[in-house]
C-alpha cells in the first residue's frame, strides 16, 4: 500500500517518539511504539500486497491473486530485489495457465532477480523444465529438472519430478 521508502520513514518517525516517551518516562508507551515500528519494518521486507497474493493463491483463487498483483503499479521501484523475483513468480505461476511463452518469461525473470526459498527455486525451475518440454528443449528441460531436484531437499516435488523424467524419455 505504502512506498518502501514511506515504510522506512514511517518506522524512523515511530521509533524516534518511542525514545522521546522513553525520556519522559512513559516506558510502556515507548515499548508499544517499538513494537508498532516493527511492523513496518516487516512490511520493507515482506510487500503486503505479494502475502495477500500468497494467502489467494494458497486457496487455488488465481484471479484474486492476479488482483492482487494488479494493485501494484509500479514493481520495479515499489518492491525490493527479492520481492520482485516473488512478484514475477506469482505472475510466471498466474500466466502458465494461458500463455506459456509468457509465463517463461516472468520465472526466467523471478530466477534472474532471486527467491528466497530452495522450495520456490525448484518450483520455478520445474515449470520451467515442463515449459521447455512443452516447446521440445529436451536438453534444457533435463538440466532445469536435475537443478530443481537438487533444490528440493526435502522431497515435496518428487514425484512431480519422476513423472516429468518419464516424458523426457518419451521425447
Amino acid at each position: 500500500m505504502f512506498n518502501k521508502n514511506i515504510k522506512l520513514v514511517i518506522a524512523v518517525l515511530i521509533i524516534a517518539y518511542a525514545v522521546f516517551q522513553f525520556i519522559e518516562g512513559n516506558i510502556g508507551n515507548g515499548i508499544f511504539l517499538m513494537l508498532l515500528s516493527l511492523i513496518f519494518i516487516f512490511l520493507y521486507f515482506r510487500n503486503e500486497l505479494i502475502l495477500l497474493a500468497f494467502l489467494r493463491m494458497r486457496k487455488q483463487d488465481m484471479v484474486g491473486t492476479e488482483k492482487w498483483l494488479n494493485k501494484i503499479k509500479n514493481p520495479e521501484s515499489a518492491l525490493i530485489t527479492k520481492q520482485q523475483g516473488y512478484y514475477n513468480y506469482l505472475k510466471g505461476i498466474i500466466s502458465s495457465q494461458t500463455n506459456l511463452t509468457q509465463a517463461e518469461k516472468y520465472f526466467k525473470k523471478a530466477l534472474k532477480l532471486g527467491l528466497s526459498m530452495d522450495y520456490d527455486l525448484a518450483m520455478a525451475k520445474l515449470s520451467l523444465a515442463g515449459i521447455s518440454m512443452q516447446k521440445r528443449r529436451k536438453r534444457e528441460a533435463t538440466m532445469l529438472l536435475n537443478e530443481a531436484k537438487k533444490l528440493d531437499k526435502q522431497n515435496m516435488l518428487k514425484d512431480q519430478i519422476k513423472m516429468m523424467q518419464q516424458q523426457l524419455k518419451r521425447i
